[in-house]
């Protein structure tokens, strides 16, 4: 079965620490290195959205499958026109189309919204490799790496940065962009 994609809400944010957490204890997609709580994710949660943005949660069957979410892509005001996407997918639904649906989904999202760009910040890992090509299929194109930029399980890790351009031919804003200040560090 194909994954159903939602808006998040705080009841999720337990299954949300609980994937975010193994990943911040035993991978690397996350530079974190303590496990927030549900109520520090509830609280991030709160803060996308106060920032009119979106996060979405993916179901299979019902079941909790992954979650992904825009927040600013920097908090000065010439910025307000990208996003940095995060994505994270629980290992036994890897492979089942949950990321491209989230991803999907947000990129349209960002679209609605008005928005120029769609960030995606990919660390060093066992996976990086498919998250790459998963960007690269949707459009995104490398637009560099951070080498050796953080410390984690005892080696150093790169950051290979991602860029898709929703208005390509460079047009002027039609909107206003995100509200910026506050919330998001």
């Amino acid at each position: 079965m194909s994954p159903t994609v939602r808006p998040a809400a705080p009841a999720d944010m337990g299954a949300v620490a609980g994937l975010y957490g193994r990943e911040v204890t035993g991978g690397t997609a996350s530079f974190e290195l303590e496990p927030p709580t549900p109520a520090e994710m509830t609280a991030r949660l709160l803060a996308v959205l106060d920032k009119g943005l979106r996060w979405l949660v993916a179901e299979i069957d019902g079941a909790f499958a992954g979650y992904a979410y825009l927040s600013p892509f920097r908090p000065r005001a010439a910025y307000r026109y990208g996003v940095e996407v995060s994505v994270y997918v629980e290992e036994a639904t890897r492979g089942r189309g949950v990321a491209r649906a989230l991803m999907t989904a947000l990129i349209d999202a960002a679209r609605e919204m008005g928005l120029r760009h769609v960030i995606a910040a990919i660390s060093q890992s066992a996976t990086s490799d498919a998250s790459i090509a998963l960007h690269r299929s949707l459009g995104f194109g490398t637009a560099g790496v951070y080498r050796q930029v953080g410390w984690k399980h005892d080696r150093w890790l790169d950051v290979t940065l991602m860029q898709l351009d929703l208005s390509p031919d460079g047009a002027p804003p039609t909107r206003e962009g995100l509200r910026l200040g506050g919330g998001l560090a």
